[in-house]
């Protein structure tokens, strides 16, 4: 009779099945904190925003939808659009990884916010659309 020690078949066959089915759920879980990062990404870029607006508009007594004039800088594949007048401002934010309707928004002031991606629920606040 011979002893030998090792591993068949079928043990393997289970091993890959049960990595297969750990594979499965762990994928999504990754994919979702991309996601989230991205959001992430964009609602600091609009707090920023918001902040750089309000020092300029402390010194120019005026809202700008100019980055260069606020001095800012969005994050890598954040793209920023602004619009302002005399009396307040809006900015959305997309990303390049997302769809073009995915984004967040922040506004300030008596500005329409027909055209923001998320629906702030007051001035000043960061409204996602995920």
């Amino acid at each position: 009779m011979s002893d030998k020690q090792g591993f068949t078949l079928i043990d393997l066959l289970i091993v890959i099945v049960i990595l297969g089915i750990l594979v499965a759920i762990a994928i999504p879980k990754v994919s979702n904190t991309t996601h989230r990062s991205y959001f992430a990404a964009m609602e600091a870029d609009l707090k920023n925003l918001a902040s750089q607006q309000e020092i300029h508009y402390a010194s120019e007594y005026s809202y700008t939808a100019e980055k260069s004039d606020l001095a800012f800088i969005s994050s890598r594949d954040v793209s920023i659009s602004i619009n302002a007048d005399s009396e307040g401002w809006s900015a959305t934010a997309t990303h390049v990884a997302l769809v073009p309707t995915e984004g967040c928004s922040i506004y300030h002031g008596p500005i329409p916010t027909t055209t923001l991606l998320g629906t702030p629920s007051a001035p000043d606040e960061v409204a996602c659309s995920r």
